[in-house]
């Protein structure tokens, strides 16, 4: 049996991985857990112990075959909880982060299974993440951001890379919402903001920090 926070680390070493190459430095994990070098160093020495991970000191920390395969659980109980609770009980894509934090760590394997049957065996959680399989595989996208997309391009908001309420209810107020589709019209060389129109001919401002957090394709 794993600790919550054991299953929480597991699953922040294998975002950390995927943004980066090479193994994850334990400064890393303080900063994304907002927690001391040493407490992370105690943890990972615990992972390590139940050959969660492979871990040397000082040069950084990577996932085992089976650390893998629990962070993965992880990654698709709390997706599909996220699915839950905005499709079946109506919470803005917003709220729903911290609430599936707790769910994810119920450790039942027939409630995941029913719970994915119900929903309808989703693909993606209602932020555009994919939702691995009960296989463990993790589906794989060829999204890329607003930010790299040239003037004169349509795509398709698919994702998005920033989870903060902040962030999710400063879309909400712009009118991008998953799925919609858009038009660059602009790209401002000063700062690399993007203006965009939508369907409905809207012209909307977005930043560069916001343009290069939004997934299309």
């Amino acid at each position: 049996m794993h600790s919550f926070t054991e299953e929480n680390y597991l699953k922040t070493i294998y975002a950390i991985s995927l943004r980066q190459a090479g193994d994850v430095s334990t400064n890393a994990l303080a900063e994304v857990t907002a927690t001391k070098a040493a407490s992370v160093t105690d943890m990972l020495r615990k992972l390590a112990d139940k050959e969660l991970i492979h871990y040397k000191k000082y040069q950084g920390v990577r996932l085992t075959e089976e650390g893998e395969r629990l962070a993965l659980q992880i990654i698709r109980r709390h997706r599909l909880w996220e699915v839950f609770l905005v499709d079946k009980l109506g919470f803005g894509w917003d709220a729903v982060h911290d609430i599936a934090e707790e769910l994810e760590h119920i450790r039942s394997d027939e409630l995941t299974a029913r719970l994915d049957t119900f929903l309808g065996h989703p693909q993606f959680d209602p932020h555009g993440d994919p939702i691995p399989t009960q296989a463990g595989l993790m589906p794989e996208t060829e999204y890329r951001k607003l930010s790299e997309v040239n003037e004169g391009e349509a795509v398709r908001l698919m994702g998005v890379l920033e989870h903060s309420t902040a962030f999710l209810q400063h879309l909400d107020r712009c009118q991008l919402t998953l799925g919609c589709a858009v038009t660059l019209s602009e790209i401002n060389p000063f700062d690399r903001s993007v203006r965009v129109v939508s369907e409905a001919g809207l012209p909307i401002f977005v930043s560069h920090e916001v343009a290069r957090n939004l997934l299309v394709e």
